[in-house]
């Protein structure tokens, strides 16, 4: 199979290659542009996700990190629509935090989680391609953000929530339709479309321009990433497939509907006029009644 993409595509090299110490920079770029926090990766945590067979393609969790500050870096990437995705990132962030502290720690020991989601399919509703979420507690009357008083090593200082609380962002790599100018948009870029510029400084795309390169590949590699790339287009052609036919059954529904719904109101409407034309005549209501099944409440308003 002719591959034509220049790079590497980004769901293929979290799974193989970015794993390897000597390419954390790759990933530690994209957190950083991010966050806007400059990121350093310590060591890459167990993941559910360490699988190498077309079936583990469904996976949990792509690549728990941790910064030079001790907090966790979950990286995931997910190819097809989920249902309850939300609820499974928040029960990743959950179990990461308690598989971080021991038993008998002092809470002030729990290590923020920062949950980074790539998504190839549609989530919900929305017009950009970059969410961020972060808990925040505001007062039901006053409005205002409440902040909490910490005493760490003797000096009592200001917190917010937020800086204890996960934050969750979401890449919906699908809406990115803009051209590549600022960094997060040069990361969309790549992502979407396997595209980097030749002059790239933007943070983690350098190194991915050359650790990244198809051509670097060995002939085994290679024939594995095609492999993936040729699973990658039946699963879209099979989800393309199913939505035309779900889209062909509902209209096929509605017309069927629309069919039963004309001949009903057709039938009420000649029961109507029908019993006009009785009462016109000098029928008795009871007799109106008996010939067209309607009350006697019904034949009084004609």
């Amino acid at each position: 199979m002719e591959v034509t993409n220049k790079y590497i595509r980004f769901d293929w090299a979290v799974k193989r290659m970015l794993r390897d110490k000597a390419n954390f920079a790759v990933l530690e770029g994209l957190i950083t542009v991010l966050t806007g926090e400059k990121v350093k990766i310590v060591e890459l945590l167990e993941s559910e996700s360490n699988q190498e067979t077309a079936t583990d393609k469904f996976n949990r969790v792509d690549i728990k990190a941790k910064n030079a500050e001790g907090e966790i870096l979950i990286v995931e990437v997910q190819l097809t629509r989920q249902l309850y995705f939300l609820h499974r990132m928040l029960y990743g962030v959950s179990k990461a935090i308690t598989e971080h502290i021991e038993i008998g720690q002092m809470y002030d020991k729990v290590k923020k989680v920062y949950s980074i989601n790539i998504l190839y399919f549609d989530l919900g509703k929305g017009s950009d391609y970059l969410y961020h979420g972060q808990t925040v507690f505001t007062g039901v009357h006053t409005h205002d953000q409440l902040e909490v008083n910490s005493k760490e090593a003797e000096e009592l200082c200001m917190r917010y929530p937020h800086e204890v609380f996960p934050e969750y962002y979401i890449i919906r790599v699908n809406e990115f339709n803009s051209v590549a100018t600022t960094p997060i948009e040069e990361w969309l870029d790549y992502l979407k479309n396997n595209r980097i510029k030749d002059d790239t400084s933007t943070p983690g795309l350098k190194e991915a321009r050359q650790k990244l390169l198809y051509m670097t590949m060995n002939d085994k590699e290679r024939r594995a990433y095609e492999a993936h790339i040729d699973d990658i287009m039946v699963q879209n052609d099979v989800l393309e497939t199913a939505k035309r036919e779900g889209r062909a059954e509902g209209r096929a529904e509605g017309r069927a509907e629309g069919r039963a719904e004309g001949r009903a109101e057709g039938r009420a409407e000649g029961i109507l006029l029908t019993a006009k034309n009785l009462k016109s005549m000098g029928l008795s209501v009871a007799d109106i009644c008996k010939a067209t099944g309607l009350s006697a409440e019904d034949i009084e308003k004609l």
